[in-house]
């Protein structure tokens, strides 16, 4: 299987893990968002922010001394969706607070380009705190759309942030460990897809931010393309084994694939 040609033919989109330190202390809390039951992809799945690569973003990292500039735009585009999706600012330097925070997220909101955006309140694109961690490409044919998800870490510290969902992509966000959210998945309280239950499994491994990243080192990022297999006598949906994640296969019939 020729992985370029695969890959080319996905749409490009950037989901970034959010991560702050838990106010009671003990594991550190991701970010998640549940989408609308209303879209067509994941509907009613809990997810991590991100969304599609767009036409700017891509344009924006032209603009950038970089020599990579795909890697660019996926990382602009995970920084862009989080604002949207949740009013958080990551990625960026310079003077945020919540106020400006809030109008940078109705200028997008008003379909104002990411770059001017950054240009109004006198903020600097940091890509190096995006964390590249994955890359997922599920190909099944239930699949309504084939997504080519880059997947990265960032970290926001103590996490005193106003947060307010975007209502027509989500109903509510909310902090948890990974742990939890595996085990709020488990009692049925949310619904996560196959490549978030593994990405979870893999985070709940971490005390800490800086382990995540320094784990995320460890495993250079290619496209995890899932197949099928029969493993103990059942077909079940896998991943390769040397990827960095702690579990590689479930049941067919248990997995949720979008």
């Amino acid at each position: 299987m020729d992985e370029r040609n695969d890959t080319a033919r996905g749409i490009p989109a950037a989901t970034v893990v959010v991560f702050r330190h838990a106010p009671g202390g003990g594991d550190p809390q991701i970010l998640l968002t549940v989408r609308s039951r209303k879209l067509a992809f994941a509907g009613g799945m809990a997810v991590f922010p991100g969304g599609r690569v767009d036409p700017a973003d891509r344009e924006l990292a032209a603009r950038l001394d970089t020599a990579d500039a795909d890697e660019a735009a996926h990382r602009i585009a995970a920084i862009r969706e989080t604002l949207e999706e949740t009013g958080l600012v990551i990625g960026v330097g310079g003077d945020i607070d919540a106020t400006a925070a809030r109008e940078a997220r109705a200028m997008l909101a008003a379909d104002k380009p990411f770059g001017s955006v950054i240009e109004r309140f006198g903020w600097r694109l940091d890509l190096a705190t995006i964390v590249p961690f994955a890359r997922w490409f599920p190909q099944n044919e239930g699949l309504t759309r084939i997504f080519d998800t880059r997947f990265y870490l960032a970290d926001i510290g103590t996490g005193a942030v106003d947060l307010a969902v975007a209502e027509d992509e989500a109903t509510h966000l909310f902090w948890t460990s990974a742990r939890e959210a595996l085990a709020m998945a488990d009692r049925g309280e949310i619904g996560v897809i196959f490549p978030t239950r593994r990405n979870l499994e893999r985070l709940a491994g971490f005390a800490t931010f800086g382990e995540a990243r320094d784990h995320a080192l460890d495993f250079p990022v290619r496209p995890i393309i899932p197949f099928v297999r029969e493993v103990g006598g059942r077909r079940s949906i896998c991943i390769p084994d040397d990827a960095g994640y702690p579990v590689t296969n479930e049941p067919l019939d248990q997995a949720k694939r979008q």
